[in-house]
């Protein structure tokens, strides 16, 4: 097995089917000439401007400047800084990427911009996740906090309308690449992302957790903020960042938890930036913004937020239960049960999943099911009373495992509306509220998407039509010249002829560029 494919196989199989492949053939002459421009400018104008560790960070994890990397060479060398990276098709879900980041592995978009575009672009290419992601990772502390970063990202909770705005991003993304999009296309595109964006009712916790990896990790600058560095992987891998971000343009602030608070927009160049005083310092800012969330916090206000959410999350019961589903109602109780816990009965909308410590016991539970707080024990057969101390009173049937029927209720002597059939729960404390089910993979085989590359099938449309909108004449003049680079051959009087074909190809810069190089080095 390859060093990539022992990592696919460690994987999850939930995580392992947004797997691609990097299909390095694929790659044109002017992919690896764009490659090769990006790097050597990113390279020279970095090297005293980016973290320490960034120059020994490329060579550390498998990146050179003359040829897109193959992830099997980055393999081998991330495996050795307890790293490991996977192909991917464009935008990959959150939780997936953050899952993903929590273990350790980088998910790197196989795809890489256009020669248009090769200053900056908002969709993920291999530039943005391989160059700009992975030198840091070099800096053990650093990588410490990405899978601290997507853990905590993957425990937030997002809503219904964050899910609309990421598929809104994804969308534009792949018409922005496609090199057939007509302007309709695009300007539905950005209408779509506008429309989304309206629709949140509020910011949720999944968006203040992408807010503050985008100002770290994303966008993040370090030092003193007179005279900061890189390290954020999108200032890294873009050309026009990277210069523009240290100009008297850009007002840089210190980094606090206000970032999780603070908005950007991927379509432009950001006006401000946070920097950090060391990388100790996002470690304090994540602890901080980290003890805000359900995950840690659970009771009433975790509760809250998953009403509000209208997603799939998952409670942790005081007993260690783990409950999958939709929270659709609390209802708050007489007396408080616990601390930070008023809610005294809980709906919940099935399918409903029972997990301990991530690991899913047997068949969702297809209907209701409820949660009643307080000291109590539900008989596993037969007729029931409780008397909670909340103050609510409930009796019914136990058939077994659970369920119970005819189900009925009071609270502080008001009668309570309940499923004549459900699940029923009892718990004395709610400790924790997250994001998504308990166990990701247990779910995805009950409920998961069939086919999660019909996910990815507009990136690899859009990957196609790059490939045949390169005349094979121009890929001849590219893959000419790329050959006199590696054997060191160089003819002038063919570079001459080569230059001269290229004025053909009016809206191709770059081949001129790579033959302009060549001839200097070939006089020097």
């Amino acid at each position: 097995m390859t060093p990539t494919e022992r990592t696919i196989a460690r994987l999850p199989a939930h995580l392992r089917r947004y797997v691609v492949s990097q299909d390095y053939d694929a790659y044109t002459p002017r992919d690896q000439a764009v490659w090769r421009h990006i790097l050597g400018k990113l390279r020279s104008h970095l090297s005293d401007k980016a973290h320490s560790v960034y120059l020994e960070g490329l060579e550390a994890t498998g990146i050179g400047l003359e040829r897109i990397p193959s992830l099997d060479e980055m393999n081998e060398k991330l495996s050795r800084l307890g790293w490991a990276a996977v192909g991917v098709r464009g935008f990959i879900p959150p939780a997936v990427f953050t899952e993903l980041q929590a273990l350790g592995v980088l998910a790197i978009a196989a795809d890489i911009r256009t020669h248009e575009h090769i200053e900056y672009t908002p969709a993920p290419d291999i530039v943005h996740e391989s160059a700009g992601h992975a030198p840091i990772i070099a800096n053990r502390r650093y990588a410490e906090y990405l899978k601290r970063c997507g853990l905590v990202g993957f425990k937030a909770i997002a809503t219904v309308e964050d899910e609309a705005v990421f598929q809104a991003i994804r969308n534009l993304s792949v018409v922005k690449e496609d090199p057939t999009a007509t302007q309709e296309e695009i300007e539905h595109a950005q209408a779509r992302l506008e429309a989304a964006n309206q629709s949140r009712r509020y910011v949720s916790e999944s968006t203040r957790a992408s807010r503050l990896y985008w100002w770290t990790a994303e966008y993040g600058m370090i030092g003193g903020v007179e005279q900061p560095r890189i390290y954020g992987a999108g200032l890294l891998s873009s050309i026009g960042e990277a210069k523009h971000c240290l100009t008297d343009a850009v007002k840089k602030v210190p980094l606090s938890v206000a970032c999780a608070d603070t908005e950007y927009d991927i379509t432009r160049m950001q006006p401000q930036l946070f920097v950090a005083r060391d990388f100790e310092h996002l470690f304090e800012v994540l602890n901080e913004f980290e003890a805000t969330l359900a995950w840690k916090r659970g009771g009433d206000y975790g509760l809250n937020e998953a009403i509000q959410a209208r997603t799939v999350n998952h409670l942790v019961l005081a007993d260690g239960r783990e409950l999958t589903a939709r929270v659709v109602e609390a209802l708050p109780g007489a007396r408080p049960v616990a601390e930070g816990l008023n809610t005294a009965l809980v709906r919940l909308e099935g399918p409903v999943m029972v997990s301990r410590e991530g690991k899913n016991g047997g068949k969702p539970w297809p209907g209701l099911a409820l949660v009643a707080f307080g000291e109590g024990e539900l008989p596993d057969k037969g007729d029931f009373k409780l008397e909670l101390a909340s103050g609510l009173k409930l009796r019914g049937f136990a058939v077994g495992g659970g369920e119970v029927l005819n189900l009925r209720g009071e609270l502080d002597g008001r009668p309570v509306e309940l499923p004549n059939v459900a699940q029923l729960f009892l718990s004395t404390g709610l400790p924790s509220v997250a994001g998504g089910p308990a166990d990701p993979g247990a779910w995805d085989r009950w409920f998961g998407e069939l086919n999660a590359f019909a996910e990815g099938e507009g990136e690899a449309k859009a990957r196609e039509k790059k490939t045949t909108a390169l005349h094979p004449s121009l890929a001849a003049l590219y893959r000419e010249v790329r050959t006199m680079r590696e054997s060191k051959s160089i003819h002038l009087a063919r570079l001459e002829q080569i230059s001269n074909a290229a004025t053909d190809f009016r809206d191709d810069w770059l081949l001129k560029v790579e033959v302009e190089e060549l001839k200097q080095s070939a006089r020097a």
